[in-house]
């Protein structure tokens, strides 16, 4: 089940939104001192690289899941689905509000567990679009043995 959730879980398809969205970005000036002779001293520090990065792409990642919700397509097949008005909904809004409630915090509990080297590979360019399944379900929470 957790295999299932987890590649199935809408948060790899926002984290690859994210990183296909991404701008190009100026490096992060760390050079705040001055030396005796005026020289700033500090880094430079190449935001593709920074934690910012990192927390930026990750951050607010599973509050997102909270408008998935799973839905039925057939007796053996459900999908996971974005609602952008719970008002209009046709399938149970209590059923609908607790599959959001279970991707949101599986979704949590995912990137806890993994959140130190998620931003490590991150940090390091090592996740590109495509491989976030892979990286997170697989590599890291071993939560799926082979995709």
């Amino acid at each position: 089940v957790c295999c299932l959730q987890c590649r199935r879980g809408n948060f790899i398809a926002e984290l690859e939104i994210q990183l296909s969205k991404e701008k190009p970005r100026n490096h992060l000036d760390m050079r705040h001192r001055l030396d005796s002779k005026g020289q700033r001293q500090g880094k430079v520090i190449d935001y593709r690289m920074s934690e910012l990065r990192a927390v930026e792409l990750l951050d607010g990642l599973c509050e997102k899941m909270q408008d998935y919700t799973l839905e039925k397509i057939d007796s053996s097949r459900q999908e996971w689905i974005k609602v952008d008005n719970w008002d209009i909904l046709t399938i149970d809004k209590q059923e609908a509000k607790a599959y959001s409630k279970d991707i949101s915090s599986y979704c949590g509990r995912l990137l806890e567990e993994t959140e130190d080297e998620l931003t490590e590979l991150i940090k390091q360019g090592s996740i590109k679009g495509g491989d976030v399944s892979k990286v997170l379900c697989q590599d890291l929470s071993k939560h799926c043995s082979s995709l």
